[in-house]
């Protein structure tokens, strides 16, 4: 460590390299290095205003109900989870903002403080005990200060609290499959709709020919497993991203806020047709689901111990 830190001291107060022979020599290499530094300068408005304007995009995009084109930030929070997320996240930009742009200061009071000309007999010192302890401390209070809210907020997504309704989702190669137990265990699949049979204000891959139809205001407790390989559930402005895996029942809960229509994907690789397994998810107030439900038990009915449900494989023979 000793050794560690000597080395860059050592760095650091180094100003200056050992003289050539021939000063026409150093000479245009000074002319060289002004030069550069005469280009960058230039170069920085054009570098700002390139920043601002993607800031800016990432700002705009922020404000969109859906996956937009070109979005950069994250999409609006939906659920409680994901309002969290969002602050845990913004946090970490602060944080990580403040270290880069100290560490960019540094690297400019150095260029600038320690340059040759300015200083042309570097130091030789080899550590500084208050400085060591600083660069060791502070960034260990960092992690702290991190640490705190990111384990409140695995903790928030992890418990999952009294819950009105159970919803079970199965992943298939490469539908979902869901089941209401809790309003008379019916079922169905959810299957792609191919872009020739989108209507209006459907969404090219992420739109199924089943909704899940979900209540808002509500803590719903969600069951996922597969049927065959490792999937994963993931809704972005939700904060969802679960696995579903063969034999084993993973848990979470989620609650919306509002009604509106949610979509997302499968996240893990699964096959051939990955990218086509899409989630959509319908938000309704409590009377409309009531409503749905009821509707739902005829679409959906029981037979044989197994619901009826679309034909997976006519959905996804259709060329894309």
């Amino acid at each position: 460590m000793v050794a560690a830190s000597r080395g860059v001291a050592h760095f650091l107060g180094r100003t200056s390299f050992a003289r050539g022979p021939i000063d026409g020599i150093e000479r245009a290499t000074n002319e060289g290095k002004k030069e550069a530094v005469s280009m960058r300068v230039r170069a920085l408005p054009v570098l700002l205003m390139a920043l601002a304007i993607l800031l800016a995009g990432g700002v705009f995009a922020a404000y969109a109900a859906q996956p937009e084109p070109w979005q950069m930030n994250l999409q609006p929070p939906a659920s409680p989870v994901d309002d969290r997320m969002h602050a845990f996240h913004n946090l970490l930009l602060v944080v990580i903002t403040a270290i880069t742009l100290f560490v960019l200061a540094l690297l400019v009071y150095t260029c600038v403080r320690f340059r040759e000309s300015r200083n042309p007999v570097p130091s030789r010192r080899s550590h500084h005990t208050i400085l060591e302890i600083v660069w060791t401390a502070v960034p260990v209070l960092i992690l702290v200060i991190i640490a705190i809210p990111s384990f409140r907020l695995l903790y928030y997504v992890d418990v999952v609290p009294q819950t009105e309704m159970t919803l079970k989702v199965v992943g298939h190669q490469w539908y979902w499959s869901y089941e209401y137990p809790d309003q008379g265990n019916f079922g169905f699949d959810a299957n792609i709709v191919q872009e020739g049979d989108l209507q209006p204000g459907d969404l090219r891959l992420l739109t199924t020919d089943n909704a899940v139809v979900l209540p808002v205001e509500t803590n719903v407790r969600v069951q996922l497993t597969a049927a065959d390989v490792i999937h994963s559930w993931g809704v972005p402005s939700m904060g969802w991203t679960t696995d579903a895996v063969p034999g084993r029942l993973n848990e979470r809960w989620l609650r919306i806020e509002k009604p509106e229509m949610y979509y997302g994907q499968c996240r893990e690789l699964c096959g051939d047709l990955h990218a086509y397994m899409p989630i959509t998810i319908k938000a309704v107030t409590k009377e409309e689901f009531a409503a749905w439900a009821e509707e739902a038990k005829q679409k959906f009915a029981q037979r044989d111990g197994g619901a009826v449900v679309a034909d997976a494989a006519d959905a996804l023979a259709a060329p894309r």
